[in-house]
């Protein structure tokens, strides 16, 4: 016998469209093709009776069609449930916006909001209905199937728009004086091997690329660390491919192994770096390893680096994700990612006709969690907080001499 699933399916997307006369001779004429059991099967994909099918069935052998070709006379057959069942919109109604908002008193909170579902609990409020019948009228009321939607981020902070003017005015301020502005993320862990990657490719008829079935986390499968490093001014991308852990210490040797690679040839009479960055994560404002580390690349290369972090909550408004990430995503998409050099390679071949290059290298360092920093080491930093948001907003000057910190 078929699968059943498959029927219900085409059964939820194509009976709501038709008429009664077309959905009895539909369901009949498959109930007739599958032969013995074939009313049964039919009946429980479709959830109409066996009398209904058996009828189909009839007038599909006996060739019966009405005048007009009309599904019936005018004024005759079954009257819509919602006129001889008065309340039957307003409990369906109640169901959906109940278990939307969240109401702990809805029996579909918990539950796989489907039209069966939906069917099931009207029947338990003495409704004679069927799931087809929910899913037409969830349609003629303008319900629709959607997805979840990516919106929230949590709550704003009251200084959010301050701190944006913030970031800008400053980095037009670097910008001008010819320092480097670079914006710093880590883009999402990638599974390294045969494994699906969103988006299609253009291949031969019949040819797509062949990936394992499923890709459950598993601490033995490689992965992925991409931590990039977008400079603004030069519309250049650098990714660090790691191995390991998204650390404090991965992300600063990304960014000392850009100034040398790129950075000092792209500026190379700047003593000045602007940074900028997400509120969390391995360059969180939070993280004393993230500025320990920052302080030994000022002390190593010379550089007074200031850096500015997006409020908590606003992680898409940092230009990597939009001016560097999403370019991988849309480089590499429908590729299997099978391997580091692979990943390198899709990286470092991203372009855009604005002109963007990107450069990548494979970091295959272990880095360690949870690295403590002591309170001695961090009061040796020279860790300048400025006036507005000294937790976001700090300069950290190479340790020439002991100066005392001071606010600026």
């Amino acid at each position: 016998m078929e699968n059943v699933k498959a029927y219900e399916k085409k059964y939820r997307l194509m009976l709501p469209e038709l008429g009664e006369r077309a959905r009895r001779l539909v369901v009949a004429s498959d109930a007739k093709m599958l032969g013995r059991g074939g009313i049964s099967f039919i009946q429980r994909a479709s959830g109409i009776s066996r009398v209904t099918i058996i009828k189909g069935i009839k007038e599909l052998e006996q060739g019966i069609s009405l005048p007009g070709g009309r599904s019936r006379q005018p004024g005759g057959g079954r009257k819509a449930i919602q006129e001889t069942d008065r309340t039957v919109l307003r409990d369906l109604d109640r169901l959906v916006l109940a278990s939307a908002r969240g109401d702990p008193e809805s029996p579909l909170l918990w539950t796989i909001k489907s039209t069966r579902t939906l069917a099931g609990e009207l029947a338990r409020r003495h409704h004679a209905i069927s799931y087809v019948t929910v899913a037409k009228l969830l349609k003629d009321a303008d319900y629709s199937l959607q997805a979840n939607k990516k919106t929230t981020e949590g709550a704003d902070h009251p200084d959010r728009n301050e701190q944006f003017d913030y970031i800008n005015a400053l980095a037009r301020r670097y910008l001008k004086a010819g320092n480097p502005v670079v914006s710093v993320d880590t883009k999402k862990k990638e599974l390294v091997g045969s494994y699906k990657n969103p988006g299609k490719l253009w291949l031969a008829k019949g040819t797509p690329l062949e990936v394992k079935i499923h890709d459950f986390p598993d601490p033995k499968v490689p992965k992925a660390v991409p931590y990039g490093v977008y400079d603004i001014g030069a519309d250049q991308g650098y990714i660090g491919v790691g191995i390991t852990h998204d650390t404090a210490e991965f992300a600063v040797t990304t960014l000392r192994r850009w100034w040398q690679h790129l950075g000092k040839q792209t500026y190379p009479t700047s003593r000045r770096l602007l940074i900028t960055a997400d509120a969390g994560g391995s360059n969180g404002y939070r993280l004393r390893l993230w500025k320990v580390q920052l302080q030994k690349l000022a002390d190593k290369t010379g550089l007074t680096i200031t850096v500015c972090h997006f409020p908590p909550g606003t992680s898409k408004w940092n230009k990597i994700e939009h001016r560097l990430f999403s370019f991988i995503t849309m480089n590499w998409k429908g590729r299997p990612l099978t391997s580091y050099q692979v990943i390198v390679k899709l990286i470092a071949s991203t372009k855009t006709q604005a002109g963007l290059k990107v450069y990548a290298v494979l970091d295959s360092t272990h880095y360690k969690l949870r690295t403590e920093v002591s309170s001695t080491e961090f009061q040796a930093l020279r860790l300048l907080p400025h006036v507005f948001h000294g937790e976001w907003n700090y300069t950290i000057k190479p340790r020439r001499s002991t100066a005392r910190k001071t606010i600026v």
